[in-house]
């Protein structure tokens, strides 16, 4: 397996579950508590936009009092210490990964501290501040056509052809504390494999589609993230001769 090139991670909510945000498809998850139809559809927030905007707008309450992990230090680590590429596509729309220390993240599901405006498309941060009916877009001045830049069930990920052309460059690609049950992200281990990167799960548990990679880790992320980061760093200085075996 080649080193210094260009490792791809997909992260997902279980990257961010220890730091206190609940994860989507758990027993005792997001969905458990809400039908996705009404707060994370258009058509929802076509129907009722203020139950939409306060659905986001508590869930960015608890996005502000939270900070990264050990996962998410790691992952800073192995981008500002290994000698190759380290790029991060997250469907996470927290900004734990900035704030633990990356830099080169690509959110393929929006940011929950932005909001989008649909009669101009722009895109703005409001940091943790509510969004409501009555919110004015800063640049066309448009009212109430204010929604969060997050993209929503029925929706097409954001950054696809980027991400795609990562994916096919990479020589390795990592797969943290995601379900393995939402496409197309769960179609990215069979994209990187078939290019001929080595593919790796790091995981609470199997995810659906655990037997597609060549290999798979159990564990918690803050345990697992950084031993494998460890594992990469210790590779790079024997191939560097840093250490002696």
């Amino acid at each position: 397996m080649p080193l210094y090139d260009k490792i791809l991670i997909l992260t997902g909510a279980g990257m961010s579950a220890e730091s206190g945000l609940s994860t989507f498809r758990d027993k005792d998850g997001i969905w458990s508590q809400y039908n996705y139809e009404e707060v994370a559809t258009p058509e929802g927030y076509a129907a009722d936009p203020e139950r939409c905007l306060e659905f986001y707008n508590k869930r960015r309450v608890m996005h502000r009092d939270i900070e990264p992990n050990q996962a998410h230090k790691a992952l800073a680590r192995l981008e500002a210490e290994y000698p190759g590429e380290v790029i991060i596509v997250t469907q996470n729309i927290d900004r734990l990964h900035e704030e633990g220390g990356s830099k080169r993240v690509i959110h393929m599901h929006g940011r929950i501290d932005q909001a989008l405006c649909q009669s101009c498309g722009q895109t703005y941060d409001i940091s943790y501040k509510t969004l409501n009916v009555d919110s004015v877009c800063p640049a066309c001045k448009c009212q109430g056509q204010q929604r969060p830049n997050v993209v929503w069930f029925g929706e097409i990920p954001y950054f696809l052809d980027e991400i795609q052309k990562e994916l096919v460059s990479c020589f390795l690609f990592l797969s943290i504390g995601t379900s393995g049950s939402v496409y197309p992200a769960a179609g990215f281990v069979n994209l990187a494999r078939k290019a001929g990167a080595h593919t790796v799960e790091l995981n609470l548990e199997p995810s659906d589609g655990a037997v597609q990679f060549h290999e798979a880790h159990q564990g918690k992320a803050t345990e697992i993230v950084p031993a494998y980061v460890d594992r990469l760093m210790y590779e790079a200085a024997i191939a560097r001769k840093e250490v002696v075996q």
